[in-house]
């Protein structure tokens, strides 16, 4: 297993050498930004960063991240980029950092904002005839694994910080819904999306469901759960985080690799993917450190990000590069994304992008603190 030490000297590295050096309206790990030509704006990619870096604390990581965030979001809480009518469960992703700067600064613009995501868009956000939210405008009646990260934890945070226990319950009772509705008895695993209306070509006609097990939206809810769990301490939401932490460590390969697709081995063009794994080494290890989960998850999880470290990360240039990332995966869309297995698999492979290099940093800290 790799020595700790080389995990948090790698961790520091990507923070000091790709993060701290960032351009805020140019951040070097948003490799999307990059490929397709896109403008800046609130996204993420960008919020799961900041919120890793955040996790470490410090005055220089801190003011990194106000600086970034103030680039964003101006002094009356708005967000010009972000458009809360498309009902884009991802955009409440950075409502986490806001929260947290608020915490730490005191600054009036990220309270402002942070209400302004909860009343302008999740207070009247669309919802399925279950109570869940859409994900988004653009996917009517959809519920996709990944608001298991994106939103919920954010909901909770804000019904906390506000001591209104409908809010809370309110996430609860979403988080629930997936466990009822998208989780398979068999493999233990969640399904990507669930069309309630059963209208989409990807969904299954009688379950609603779509066809695969993605690897990276079972790494999102299980990172989801632990932050979750965090927040409430919620006994289902452990028993959700105990049961899918057991269920991905069947899935782990002999060098303690998930796949993209972790039920699926045998397919020949199956391969390991790196921002999954990390999801769920963090959700491991956070779990073991809350005590909803036992030493034997957290050292699975360890040997996971060991595994990313040793094998799928280049440590030989002054910034380190992780490989394997799987660069996006959805349903739908404009893509006609149609949930096979073949989908998932032709998607673009890159390499130092937010969507890895931000659960590495996550996963290096619960180490950390481990």
């Amino acid at each position: 297993m790799t020595d700790k030490t080389i995990i948090e000297r790698t961790a520091r590295e990507y923070i000091e050498r790709l993060v701290l050096s960032s351009d805020p309206l140019n951040p070097k790990w948003n490799r999307e930004n990059f490929i397709f030509r896109k403008q800046p704006k609130w996204n993420y990619m960008d919020g799961c960063m900041i919120r890793a870096l955040l996790m470490y604390g410090g005055e220089r990581y801190i003011a990194y991240a106000a600086r970034f965030t103030d680039s964003y979001v101006d002094a009356d809480g708005v967000i010009p980029t972000m458009n809360a009518s498309d009902f884009n469960l991802d955009n409440i992703c950075g409502g986490m950092n806001l929260i947290k700067l608020h915490e730490l600064t005191g600054c009036e613009r990220y309270r402002k904002a942070y209400e302004r995501l909860y009343s302008g868009q999740l207070s009247v956000q669309p919802r399925l005839e279950c109570g869940s939210f859409w994900h988004k405008a653009i996917y009517p009646n959809q519920m996709w694994l990944d608001g298991a990260y994106m939103a919920l934890p954010f909901l909770a945070s804000y019904g906390k910080l506000k001591g209104d226990r409908a809010i809370i319950s309110d996430a609860l009772s979403q988080v629930r819904n997936i466990r009822l509705i998208m989780r398979d008895e068999k493999t233990g695993l969640y399904f990507h999306g669930y069309s309630e209306d059963r209208k989409m070509f990807w969904a299954d006609c009688e379950t609603g469901l779509s066809k695969e097990f993605w690897l990276r939206s079972n790494g999102w809810l299980c990172a989801g759960l632990a932050d979750l769990y965090e927040i409430t301490w919620d006994c289902e939401v452990g028993e959700m985080l105990r049961e899918l932490a057991d269920s991905l460590s069947l899935c782990l390969t002999d060098e303690g690799m998930l796949l993209q697709l972790p039920a699926r081995p045998e397919h020949e063009k199956n391969y390991p993917e790196t921002s999954g794994t990390l999801l769920y080494a963090y959700g491991a290890m956070k779990g073991y450190r809350l005590g909803t989960l036992g030493k034997d998850s957290a050292e699975l999880g360890k040997a996971a990000l060991s595994a990313v470290t040793e094998k799928y990360t280049d440590r030989s240039g002054d910034i380190p590069v992780l490989k394997n990332i799987c660069l996006m995966g959805g349903l739908g869309g404009v893509e006609n994304r149609d949930g096979s297995a073949e989908y998932y698999l032709s998607e673009r492979i890159v390499e130092n992008e937010a969507k890895g290099i931000a659960p590495y940093l996550m996963a290096a800290y619960e180490l950390s603190q481990n």
